[in-house]
């Protein structure tokens, strides 16, 4: 019976004669078993003490401290010696089998059933440090036969070749920074939305295709702050992508992007987008909502915003469903494939803010308009060779009316 933790031990008699009993904890090697003399021991094996300090469990515990058990901690107080054997960062369910098995060896009762070894000294790495961050940087260094530490926070695995996320990773349950660049990678497994405290994503250059719609459904909702998916194959990213409403950093260089997410403007925390060398040619009419700090769209084939240019989908009358549509969005009515067909749900999902506040979902006039970038950035890097801070922003309008009011306005301004 074995448990890793960290373990400080305390000497009650100390306070007699005015020292302190605090210490420092160390990662130790817990192991019950039988010593030469046949009777149980604990062994408490450390770094610097690897062969271990033996106390007899036999009739010999004064009582156990488990009030904070679920949390990996506990105290177990020996009578001889006058200690306090303090654990934590402890696995709660291991801890909670070994201090059974700790009751079990003093009482002297039922010891046949606990799977006992003989005690020795711990290896190296049974009493190391848990481990926070790795690095690997080549193929040679991979690990094929040994697992990851569990204990990672920070992992990279980058320039190794890899065609696919190694399953084993997807485990680290305490990963805040996944950096897995300069691989192949083609495809992300829904797994990685599991990783409920993953706040970095680094995948840049890879051979990414798609990014996934039940990633931007998943835990990453709420704890991923940096996504970088530069020199991938992205063309477009899930309508969904904007639930991923922590993102602070967003890096989608060098992609085929053909539009930006529809939604984009719901990032309300985006301080930091790179969108350049991709194939936009017009931005979404969300993207006036941003508020960042630096704003980079160069090398993206813009096309001249033109107002007279548009497209009309309107029809006259407007037909049953866009009316239902229009109101399910104005009245915010929950919805979802449970209740109405899937093609609706992603009519739904790219409805479209008119300029009088009312909203189009599959009838609408859409031109666009061109904006200075400065309107959502404190900083713009030139969005050509010309020194432009300007791009065009699509525009939509729920009705002819709101349309010709808006081109009145338009002609107005140029006889200024």
């Amino acid at each position: 019976m074995k448990l890793r933790c960290d373990v400080e031990l305390r000497n009650r008699m100390l306070p007699s004669i005015g020292l302190s009993s605090r210490g420092r904890s160390s990662r130790a090697l817990l192991s019950i078993g039988k010593h030469v003399d046949r009777g149980l021991y604990l062994l408490i094996c450390t770094a610097k003490d690897r062969s271990g300090a033996r106390y007899k469990l036999k009739d010999n515990i004064e009582t156990f401290f488990i009030r904070f058990v679920e949390d990996g901690k506990a105290t177990v107080r020996l009578k001889e010696p006058a200690v306090d054997i303090c654990l934590s960062k402890a696995d709660s369910s291991s801890l909670k089998s070994f201090l059974s098995a700790a009751r079990l060896a003093h009482r002297g009762s039922d010891t046949d059933s606990l799977p006992l070894l003989p005690l020795g000294p711990a290896r190296a790495r049974d009493v190391e440090k848990p481990k926070k961050k790795l690095s690997i940087l080549s193929k040679k260094d991979y690990p094929l036969t040994s697992s990851f530490p569990y204990s990672l926070e920070q992992l990279q695995v980058s320039y190794c070749r890899l065609t696919r996320v190694d399953l084993r990773m997807l485990s680290l349950r305490a990963l805040r920074r996944l950096d897995l660049s300069n691989n192949h990678i083609k495809k992300l497994p829904s797994a990685i939305g599991d990783l409920s405290c993953l706040a970095e994503l680094i995948l840049h250059n890879n051979h990414l295709e798609s990014f996934s719609d039940s990633l931007c459904s998943s835990s990453l909702q709420t704890s991923l702050q940096h996504l970088d998916l530069s020199q991938n194959q992205l063309q477009v990213l899930p309508a969904r992508f904007c639930q991923l409403q922590q993102l602070v950093n967003l890096k989608l260089d060098h992609n085929k992007l053909l539009r930006l997410p529809f939604h984009i403007g719901r990032l309300s925390k985006l301080r930091f987008l790179s969108a350049a060398h991709n194939q936009l040619t017009v931005l979404p009419a969300s993207f006036r909502k941003l508020c960042l700090e630096n704003l980079d769209l160069f090398g993206n084939p813009f096309t001249q915003a033109n107002a007279l240019e548009h497209t009309i989908r309107l029809t006259f009358p407007l037909r049953l469903q866009e009316l239902a549509s229009r109101a399910v969005v104005e009245l915010r009515i929950p919805h979802g494939p449970h209740s109405v067909p899937l093609h609706l749900c992603h009519e739904l999902d790219f409805s479209k803010a008119c300029a009088c506040g009312r909203v189009c979902v599959d009838s609408y006039i859409q031109t666009a308009v061109s904006i200075n970038l400065h309107l959502v950035s404190h900083t713009v890097v030139l969005v050509d060779n010309m020194g432009g801070t300007e791009a065009p922003v699509q525009k939509h309008f729920c009705s002819l009316l709101c349309y010709c009011e808006f081109m009145d306005g338009c002609v107005q301004r140029d006889l200024r």
